[in-house]
């Protein structure tokens, strides 16, 4: 299909986006300062990882994983049960803006998954 001008080819498609994911969720378990934010997920990350994968595929406008599996993401919806504040949006972000510096060498590229990232970390806060 074409997704060959998506920032998921940007990112290097399956691979790439994995690659951020599992960076992402490395740093959530090795940072002690995103303790709070990791209290909320579960003891394995497992799960959490592969949803992020899905999830972001479609997102970054490769392939509709998430939605082809568990229909519209309704990403604030499904966040609600979970208490997330300024301190676990910025502590996300923390994460995702270290798995971002270390992958992406494009400077204008790492900003703009910046900015968008951040929009949806705001969107979560739900207390």
């Amino acid at each position: 299909m074409g997704y060959e001008n998506s920032h998921y080819a940007l990112l290097g498609g399956e691979k790439g986006v994995r690659q951020l994911v599992d960076r992402f969720y490395d740093l959530m378990d090795e940072k002690d300062e995103v303790r709070v934010l990791r209290q909320l997920h579960a003891k394995s990350l497992r799960v959490s990882r592969d949803k992020l994968f899905l999830f972001l595929s479609g997102w970054l406008g490769g392939p509709p994983l998430y939605i082809e599996k568990y229909g519209h993401p309704r990403l604030r919806q499904r966040h609600l049960p979970f208490s997330i504040g300024e301190d676990e949006s910025n502590q996300w972000m923390l994460c995702m803006s270290q798995a971002l510096d270390e992958q992406v060498e494009d400077v204008a590229f790492k900003q703009l998954l910046h900015d968008a990232f951040q929009k949806v970390a705001i969107h979560m806060i739900n207390k």
